[in-house]
């Protein structure tokens, strides 16, 4: 049977990617990554990429005139490699219409926070900020808004009393790596349907 096929986005690091690249190790684990594209030049992800023998891409906006032009070389790149689903892990460009309709159900993204609480990019801080006992991370499918699509999992993670921003998101970012490297396997042995907002495993 042909190997489910993951194209991972990087705007960083890449620690998310390396426990995917990880975890696709084990034959069991029903997916593979086929290539790692990145938003920026020099990325610790694209790095680990190549060191891994893998293809990557690079689509920096600043070299398009309009961002519709970088939303479809994006794309283009992307569908490229055939991907049965695409990972944002860490990517921190919001994707346009093309590569949205191109990959609508296909895919995900994880968040620091219990969606749909506390979107944007401070999750942890508001979380901190409202004074709530749980916090956590949330993997979903990507739509055209800000951290509103299809919720496929989530992982609580507890404030503690002496928390600050950093440590909460250091913790979040355990849980929430876990959850992925979980979730993306579980998509690929298992297959999934969208219902409205609500997923559904199964083929």
């Amino acid at each position: 049977m042909q190997s489910f096929r993951v194209v991972v986005l990087v705007s960083g690091g890449g620690s998310n990617l390396a426990a995917l690249l990880e975890a696709t190790r084990d034959p069991a684990y029903g997916a593979t990554v086929v290539a790692v594209g990145a938003d920026r030049p020099g990325t610790g992800g694209v790095r680990l990429a190549r060191d891994a023998g893998l293809p990557t891409f690079e689509v920096r906006l600043a070299d398009f005139d309009t961002r519709e032009d970088w939303d479809r070389e994006l794309t283009a790149q992307v569908a490229a490699h055939d991907p049965d689903l695409v990972v944002s892990a860490g990517f921190l460009k919001l994707c346009g219409p093309v590569f949205l309709g191109r990959f609508a159900g296909r895919y995900v993204n994880t968040h620091n926070a219990l969606l749909p609480a506390f979107p944007g990019i401070h999750g942890p801080r508001d979380a901190l900020a409202h004074g709530v006992r749980l916090a956590g991370a949330t993997l979903f499918f990507v739509d055209a808004g800000v951290d509103t699509g299809p919720i496929l999992a989530q992982v609580a993670v507890p404030v503690l009393d002496d928390d600050d921003e950093d440590a909460l998101t250091e913790r979040i970012k355990v849980a929430e790596r876990a959850q992925l490297v979980e979730y993306v396997g579980r998509l690929a042995r298992e297959g999934w349907r969208l219902e409205g907002r609500r997923v559904r495993f199964g083929r």
